[in-house]
């Protein structure tokens, strides 16, 4: 009994966190939709202010929502719990505006691929900080990133240089790292996972705020970017079923299954938001009246999103041990 009860678990596991994968690459086009619908609003503002904006008004919704469902989720918080939380804030919070803003300059799938640089970020931190040599799959999958990087963000040689949207992806995957290095601190080890995710809620918004005060082009912008209803339901979208149901699949689900396996369904955001960019635009443009085409499968998208792809599975399949990868992990946007 206990055998087939494990087994029903791990079943079940593995289904929501497909599911919240899912919903992780759902944020990348209604995302970029939103920020378009931001865009046509209110056409002098620039993409730091919208961007900002819609990130701190998300999260004090998806906030908003944990509280309506545990009105007593802060209660008894500790000095330690408040220290991780507003720093998981702060850090999510940087990468999350520089995530939404180079998604208003690339395409939902080139970011959603290159986010997934964190993945080797993280390995490679453990190999410097412990001061240990990197085994070969990270090697390989380093060469593996960096390769899918390029032909991703077109970048020239000639110039050395890339788009705006590819360099600020990447740096949010690198805040996305230290995000994810304070979730494995020992210090924090006894905290609790649900007022944790409320305070880093209130760290997106409180971090993003300032970034929306500075760069709003008048006071009337930050209710004229909610002034059409499809603006709420796209920020509704991305605050219920983006953020508090991805996060609360991960924080019950994540558990049950080896770290190694849940890093492999990780592994298919990025593929979930390609295949969702491919029809999904059109559909949300038909709705909203907005202009936003769907993406087509180019061989740069299927080479770079390929390689990226493979190695992450490469480290994933090595586990934890071979590649000195971490054991939690976060989703983006």
């Amino acid at each position: 009994m206990c055998a087939v009860h494990h087994s029903s678990d791990h079943r079940r596991a593995v289904k929501w966190l497909v599911f919240g994968t899912v919903a992780w690459g759902l944020s990348f086009p209604v995302q970029k939709m939103l920020t378009a619908i931001g865009q046509q609003t209110v056409p002098e503002a620039g993409t730091w202010f919208l961007t900002s904006w819609l990130i701190c008004v998300r999260s004090l919704f998806a906030m908003a929502i944990l509280l309506v469902w545990r009105p007593r989720l802060l209660r008894g918080l500790t000095a330690l719990e408040w220290r991780q939380g507003l720093w998981l804030g702060l850090a999510g919070g940087a990468g999350l505006v520089l995530q939404a803003d180079g998604l208003a300059h690339t395409s939902a799938s080139t970011s959603a691929f290159l986010t997934q640089a964190y993945c080797i970020l993280l390995p490679l931190w453990h190999c410097l900080s412990r001061r240990i040599a990197p085994g070969w799959p990270l090697l390989a999958s380093t060469g593996l990133v960096v390769w899918g990087i390029v032909i991703l963000s077109g970048f020239s040689w000639r110039t050395l240089d890339m788009g705006r949207g590819e360099w600020e992806t990447l740096g949010a995957a690198l805040c996305f790292t230290f995000q994810i290095i304070l979730l494995e601190r020992p210090a924090y080890a006894a905290n609790r996972a649900m007022p944790i995710t409320a305070l880093m809620f209130l760290g997106f918004a409180v971090w993003s705020l300032p970034v929306a005060l500075l760069t709003a082009p008048h006071p009337q912008a930050f209710l004229s970017v909610w002034a059409t209803p499809a603006a709420v339901a796209h920020l509704a979208v991305l605050a219920a079923v983006c953020s508090v149901l991805a996060y609360g699949l991960m924080i019950v689900w994540q558990p049950k299954i080896p770290a190694t396996e849940a890093g492999l369904i990780y592994c298919f955001e990025p593929v979930c938001a390609s295949l969702l960019a491919l029809f999904l635009p059109a559909w949300l443009s038909g709705w909203t009246g907005v202009p936003y085409a769907n993406e087509t499968l180019t061989t740069s998208l299927l080479a770079g999103g390929l390689l990226i792809t493979l190695a992450n599975v490469l480290l994933q399949w090595q586990g934890p041990g071979a590649a000195h990868a971490p054991q939690s992990q976060l989703p983006s946007v």
